[in-house]
């Protein structure tokens, strides 16, 4: 069986990291959250993280070291209005994608167990 990441692709993935990005760094909830943060850091650091965690290769470990994502999320506020607007922008950008409908609804169901874990008000 595929993973999602095998599913989904690099380019897909690119396009959807970009499709979201560009929609947070403008955004008036979490868009503060980068606003002293190198974009194309960012977005690098998102795609590596999103290919580790959607099961393909440990580009994220390889280039930056351990993920801790919890721990490196601590020192900014993320309450639960930032973690469903964070959903909310996924939702968009996945659906952006240029994919069949179950597999952007089986994307999706990745990310809502990820954001709670990083909201930590």
């Amino acid at each position: 069986m595929k993973t999602m990441y095998e599913k989904l692709g690099d380019e897909r993935l690119k396009q959807l990291v970009d499709n979201f990005y560009d929609q947070v760094f403008e955004n008036e909830i979490i868009g503060p959250l980068f606003a002293n943060s190198e974009p194309d850091l960012v977005r690098d650091k998102q795609f590596c993280f999103l290919t580790q965690f959607l099961g393909g290769p440990l580009r994220y470990f390889e280039k930056y070291g351990n993920p801790k994502m919890r721990m490196r999320h601590m020192p900014h506020k993320i309450d639960e209005k930032a973690k469903d607007e964070w959903l909310r922008l996924m939702k968009i950008a996945i659906n952006k994608l240029d994919w069949e409908e179950e597999h952007k609804i089986a994307l999706y169901n990745c990310f809502p167990t990820l954001a709670a874990h990083m909201q930590n008000h």
